[in-house]
């Protein structure tokens, strides 16, 4: 169970990837957003790299979001949308809250400078997230592909 994590933003796309076991999530990239046809192309050729089964997404959470309010998970969503035509691999979404926050810590560990861009870290605590739920029985497991 190799799984692809990513990290939407607005103006990077921070990717993650698991080890076959799928026990522990290592930054691969960030793609510099350009149109959606060129990220998707990108998204996909890693993903064939890495021999991926599956791709989650992180889903910003906003609690203080009002009803009816556009949010930024609606726009997570439907860039989602976009992707799964472009793909056969399954997607999942999954809550990203707080990874922003991990991952400046971790590259305070790692001594990155202040301005570099830390979305791939996000991505890849929030596919740890996602693989720890997963181990611990508090996810189901991604679909097979077909």
């Amino acid at each position: 169970m190799r799984l692809l994590g990513i990290d939407h933003g607005l103006k990077r796309i921070g990717l993650a990837v698991s080890d076959a076991s799928g026990l522990v999530a290592r930054e691969v990239a960030i793609i510099k957003r350009t149109t959606n046809a060129e990220d998707f192309e990108r998204i996909n050729r890693i993903a064939r790299e890495q021999r991926v089964t599956a791709i989650v997404v992180g889903l910003p959470f906003n609690d203080q979001a009002k009803a009816g309010e556009y949010t930024q998970a609606d726009t997570v969503r439907r860039w989602v949308e976009r992707l799964q035509a472009t793909t056969p691999l399954p997607i999942v979404l999954w809550d990203e809250q707080l990874t922003s926050q991990d991952a400046r810590e971790i590259s305070i560990r790692q001594r990155r400078k202040m301005r570099d861009p830390i979305d791939d870290l996000a991505a890849r605590v929030m596919l740890q997230s996602y693989l720890d739920a997963v181990r611990d029985g508090l996810a189901a497991p991604p679909p097979t592909p077909e």
